[in-house]
């Protein structure tokens, strides 16, 4: 496994407008995988997998955490405040 070439390629691409266009154009796994050797990155469909893996748990763990906590079934709901009415 080589993470940390997938590790260096992503540094580099954030660093290299060059790089990352190019790699933007990929079309598949398999396109970004031949681009990848090409520019002399080690990087294996398992790094990509494993890649894919993380950024999906991130999105979810993100969304989560952002998400309001459903009350449980029956629960009470807080009190109305009444305001008085002018007569």
């Amino acid at each position: 496994m080589s993470w940390s070439e997938l590790q260096r390629l992503v540094e580099e691409a954030e660093a290299d407008g060059v790089i990352r266009r190019g790699l933007r154009h990929c079309r598949s796994g398999q396109e970004l995988l031949l681009a990848c050797r090409r520019l002399g990155y080690a990087i294996e469909a398992a790094d990509l997998r494993q890649a894919r893996a993380l950024e999906r748990a991130s999105r979810v763990a993100a969304a989560a955490a952002a998400a309001p906590v459903p009350r449980p079934f029956g629960a009470a709901l807080p009190p109305t405040v009444k305001l008085p009415i002018a007569s």
